[in-house]
């Protein structure tokens, strides 16, 4: 009997989002390698060949547990991976080991033909620039809210005097800490008089806010389409869990075909937009995160997105 391919796994020892995912995937007896790059030296070994076989790429990644040739992965999960940083080494040590690796293992994982990536890192990372998204989301006939990229106070004091509400958010999230004490990078509403000349060390992004009923977060895996209208009295919804209901709602068909069009332009498998829903029901584009949270909202709302993500690792859905 010929063996099943495996599928890759690509995620942080606690994250149950995967555990989800890999659960539906042990159902439909679909072998699973699970690793993660931080373990590399002590759980995780690569090794891979080239210009010596008929392959482009042959090899494997290996785990205590599992080993995966690399001619034979059908797909890779791409989920929520650390990189080691090498603590224990030296500064310049630790770089250059940490390096080695993104562009050792990375490059030899990039070089696999045929997998299916949920998602690929290189186009994660093309798609992750807001600006982009703004302007992508715009051409594909998506309502955008009026935004101001900028590190000109002049500027940045017109906008927010021109609008109602205006908010700065961030153009990525970064982990930060001041004085050793973990920061978020909260929506907030911002006024012409808080913005000094500090603004000027790097570019930030104000949006006029939306007078809206409610938020939107819409999964797509594959053609698979979940919206999820959030409903609070939060300005950023990610603030308190606890105050949010949920409702299973269909999207218009012209948005659902921008979105999907979305992913299609920038390569990805799968993505989690963010909408906002105005008084009158209309939609507003707010962002896309290629690598969203989703699985707190299956058991909210019965969708099955585990099973989803499951079957499209699997190649059962298109």
């Amino acid at each position: 009997m010929t063996e099943k391919r495996p599928v890759l796994v690509a995620t942080e020892a606690d994250d149950i989002t995967a555990d989800m995912v890999i659960a539906e995937l042990n159902r439909l007896d679909v072998p699973v390698v699970r690793f993660n790059p931080a373990d590399i030296g002590t759980d995780l070994t690569v090794s891979a060949r080239f210009g010596t076989c008929p392959a482009p790429v042959a090899g494997h990644v290996r785990t205590p547990s599992r080993t995966a040739n690399l001619a034979d992965v059908r797909a890779v999960y791409w989920r929520r991976p650390i990189w080691p940083t090498f603590p224990a080494l030296a500064e310049h040590d630790a770089q250059f080991a940490a390096a080695q690796v993104r562009y050792g293992l990375g490059g030899s994982l990039y070089a696999m033909e045929g997998p299916l990536w949920v998602n690929h890192p290189l186009r994660v990372a093309a798609a992750d620039y807001k600006p982009a998204q703004l302007a992508l989301a715009q051409r594909l006939g998506l309502t955008v809210p009026p935004t101001l990229v900028t590190n000109e106070p002049d500027e940045a004091r017109k906008f927010t005097s021109s609008h109602d509400r205006v908010i700065y958010k961030t153009l990525r999230w970064t982990p930060y800490q001041r004085d050793g004490v973990p920061m978020a990078g909260w929506v907030d509403v911002v006024t012409a008089t808080e913005i000094d000349e500090s603004l000027k060390a790097a570019p930030h992004l104000f949006q006029a806010v939306v007078d809206k009923a409610a938020d939107l977060r819409v999964l797509i895996v594959g053609r698979q389409v979940f919206a999820v209208r959030i409903t609070s009295d939060l300005l950023d919804w990610r603030k308190d869990y606890s105050a949010l209901s949920y409702d299973v709602v269909d999207l218009p068909g012209t948005v659902e075909k921008a979105l999907l069009a979305y992913l299609e332009q920038y390569g990805l498998a799968s993505g989690s937009f963010d909408l906002a829903e105005d008084q009158k029901g209309d939609l507003w584009w707010l962002e896309l995160n290629p690598n969203g949270q989703w699985g707190w909202l299956e058991p909210q709302t019965g969708l099955q997105m585990s099973a989803a993500f499951a079957a499209l690792l699997a190649g059962e859905t298109a």
